[in-house]
């Protein structure tokens, strides 16, 4: 089960539709597939054979969807790179995933001249026009009529996704065929209601995790998909009215960028039918006015994973009876909470969760980390992935995140889950993001220290917002410093950088660090 082989069926069945429409560019599925398959035979010429890794550093584009069902064509590996990655972060990834080829545009040759000289051992592919020591794109799209080599039925993996290294260095979790069709053609499709008469807007890099889900349902399902080149609120807007958008991904920041023309176009969207929302937490405000405005939605969020795929979802109707849930497992997905024994904890209790979906590869989970054996074998015992967030279960089965293990403050002996400190802030109005961490104290081990994006234009003080938070949460969770910043900082994948936070904490403290 290969995803270049369900990409081949809908040619065949639907050679006229359109696959995929970017910055202007109509591809359709017949195009796509003819395109895919002449690039697939030049990868392999240069090196692209089973389990060998195929590196794209490619921006949003045609050529980034055509080098990803190629890759999947001869066997080989796909490690998607953000292309907001610095050159020196993408270093870190070749190295660790060593592959046989890195493909690139043409517009970033001076930034990454000093990375292809000390890899000049890799076939460095340039999309775009040429670049002097490179093997150009278009020299590997030369259609012939050789016969791709049948793929081994144990080449099973497909993809590298990192995860975002927010506590370390980022490792390469190993995703299978299985995995991707799995969830997000079949899985997808049943809970949310997706079909291949829609049409999805992709507002985010493809290279990222959000959005290549929203590619892999488009393309997976026979659907067409819609790519901006980079978001803009009035873009996003003028794209779902044109391409008459049924599907949209969506995260907080995008949907507050979004609400000041909604609130005077709302008819102009009138097309859509699904709105998909992950990441950061969902205000309830705001997913209320987005009903309000756009009636005909069905809103559905889903707490997902790197290594495990979606884990929970929370349906339409739910949104506002669980506001603070995370919704309830997956069909075929096995969750449990367990204590620092290992033993399950009981209903409302919290504990570190556990999550399994059959033999790793098979399902949803990932097979392991790439060549890393001994931290695969720490994450994944008997199929349970160790997942180090911390949760809780309700007597509904509804599932509610608490915080991250290593993010947990233990104050004066109790457990503070900076979660829901950050929760409790982003309800004032006048902030737009929060962030909360831990530091030492002298007194109760650990205090509680928070920092603060306030919203466009308002303005509130250190005193209102302690005062608060201590109106919705016990008196010990309450921060004890707060500090007010321009951003938080974030990984180029959107996931704030608690360790930078915690330097510039204790950086404010005249507390002496521990040895």
């Amino acid at each position: 089960m290969r995803q270049d082989t369900i990409l081949q069926a809908h040619a065949r069945r639907s050679p006229e539709k359109t696959a995929v429409v970017i910055g202007g560019r109509r591809v359709t599925y017949g195009e796509l597939y003819r395109q895919a398959r002449a690039l697939a035979l030049g990868m392999r010429q240069h090196g692209a054979a089973p389990s060998q890794r195929v590196l794209v550093y490619l921006p949003n584009g045609i050529e980034f969807v055509q080098a990803v069902f190629a890759a999947f064509a001869v066997g080989a590996v796909v490690v998607p790179v953000n292309t907001r990655m610095t050159a020196q972060e993408l270093a870190y990834f070749i190295d660790d995933s060593a592959p046989v080829l890195v493909l690139f545009h043409a517009d970033q040759a001076p930034a990454l001249a000093p990375l292809r000289q000390r890899h000049d051992g890799i076939g460095w592919v340039a999309v775009g026009g040429p670049v002097s020591g490179c093997l150009d794109w278009a020299d590997l799209n030369r259609a012939n009529d050789e016969t791709l080599p049948e793929v081994p039925l144990d080449a099973e993996a497909c993809m590298i996704m990192y995860t975002s290294g927010t506590t370390g260095r980022p490792k390469g979790a190993l995703i299978t065929h299985a995995n991707l069709i799995v969830q997000h053609c079949f899985l997808n499709a049943i809970e949310w209601g997706l079909d291949r008469d829609d049409r999805f807007l992709v507002t985010t890099p493809l290279a990222h995790r959000t959005g290549l889900a929203r590619m892999l349902n488009a393309l997976l399902l026979g659907a067409t998909l819609i790519v901006m080149d980079r978001f803009d609120p009035a873009g996003a807007i003028d794209a779902i009215e044109r391409e008459r958008v049924t599907a949209l991904g969506m995260v907080p920041t995008i949907c507050r960028m979004l609400m000041p023309l909604l609130e005077e176009q709302a008819e102009r969207c009138a097309s859509l039918r699904h709105l998909i929302v992950t990441g950061e937490a969902f205000p309830v405000d705001l997913k209320r006015r987005l009903i309000e405005l756009l009636p005909a939605i069905r809103l559905h969020s889903f707490f997902a994973m790197t290594e495990v795929g979606s884990v929970t979802s929370l349906e339409h109707d739910e949104q506002f009876s669980h506001p603070g849930s995370v919704g309830r497992p997956t069909p075929g997905v096995e969750v449990k909470l367990v204590n620092a024994q290992g033993a399950q904890v009981s209903v409302g209790e919290v504990g570190e969760m556990l999550v399994r979906s059959g033999t790793p590869g098979r399902f949803t989970t990932m097979q392991g980390y790439f060549n890393r054996p001994q931290e695969s074998a720490a994450a994944l015992t008997d199929g349970w992935l160790h997942t180090g967030d911390m949760a809780r279960f309700d007597t509904d089965g509804y599932l509610y995140i608490v915080d991250r293990k290593k993010d947990m403050v233990l104050s004066g002996g109790f457990n503070i889950y900076t979660k829901e400190v950050e929760q409790a802030l982003v309800e004032h109005p006048a902030v737009a993001d929060a962030a909360v961490i831990g530091i030492p104290d002298p007194i109760f081990g650990e205090a509680v220290v928070a920092f603060v994006e306030t919203a466009p234009g308002l303005t509130v003080t250190e005193t209102e917002l302690i005062e608060h938070t201590r109106q919705r949460l016990a008196g010990y969770k309450k921060p004890k410093h707060l500090h007010f910043v321009d951003a938080l900082p974030r990984t180029p994948l959107g996931k704030v950088l608690k360790p930078v936070l915690r330097e510039r904490a204790l950086a404010h403290t005249d507390q002496v660090r521990p040895a």
